[in-house]
């Protein structure tokens, strides 16, 4: 049939961008989601809660150094398996693109390129993860009462961590959204439906429905402290 072809073509222009939009519109409102109310998303809570774990490790380092530095070296050992394996994936995806069946075929190159972006930004945002955690593991074992400005160094460290934290969930977030990319291979109809699908699950993921029922209060306020000191 001609207009096959044709037809397909017309669902790429269609569907694609659409599932690409509700990605993008979902994200936008998560972000609105986690500045305005905190600890009715779990990235804001995990963001307070490690928040009071540094302020926490940091009071007695003699204490609490070894297990600070162990935790902070479990966060670098996850990010570092992330790493290599977004970069082994995007070593196979170029010998695709470059020597397998793809290489004749421009619409399959696209998107095995589209999923080499992909993993390859993966790769750079689990790479700064790693590079916030090991500032930390240094960083928080300095005594508070030995700082000239106690309360800015507990913040300073804390927003290291929360970077590194940050850092590794987008690096996380971003290999999800490979798998619409590959569905696409398959053609637009599972993209979208894959688009849709991978919303509602992420939905579950981030958002906390016993967060509504506090309020935010004071939580909400440290919250976005939490969210906003971690700027270098």
């Amino acid at each position: 049939m001609p207009d096959a072809p044709m037809e397909k073509q017309l669902l790429d222009f269609i569907l694609v961008p659409a599932g690409l939009a509700a990605m993008a519109g979902y994200h936008i409102w998560l972000l609105r989601r986690v500045l305005r109310h905190p600890t009715e998303t779990f990235i804001g809570l995990n963001a307070i809660s490690r928040r009071i774990w540094v302020q926490a490790m940091m009071e007695d380092p003699m204490k609490t150094g070894v297990l600070a530095v162990q935790t902070l070296r479990n966060n670098i050992m996850a990010s570092a398996l992330m790493a290599s394996t977004a970069i082994m994936l995007c070593s196979l995806i170029t010998v695709l693109i470059t020597g397998g069946s793809a290489a004749g075929n421009s619409m399959d190159s696209i998107k095995f390129f589209a999923i080499l972006l992909c993993f390859l930004l993966s790769f750079l945002l689990n790479v700064q993860s790693v590079r916030y955690f090991s500032h930390a593991s240094i960083l928080i074992n300095v005594p508070v009462k030995s700082q000239w400005r106690p309360t800015a160094a507990t913040a300073y460290v804390a927003g290291a961590v929360n970077m590194g934290g940050y850092f590794w969930s987008m690096g996380l977030r971003v290999c999800y959204f490979s798998f619409p990319l590959f569905f696409w291979i398959f053609g637009p109809i599972p993209m979208a439906a894959c688009c849709l699908v991978l919303i509602g699950v992420l939905y579950f993921l981030d958002i906390y429905s016993g967060g509504r029922d506090g309020g935010d209060g004071g939580e909400g306020a440290e919250g976005m402290a939490c969210v906003s000191d971690g700027r270098f």
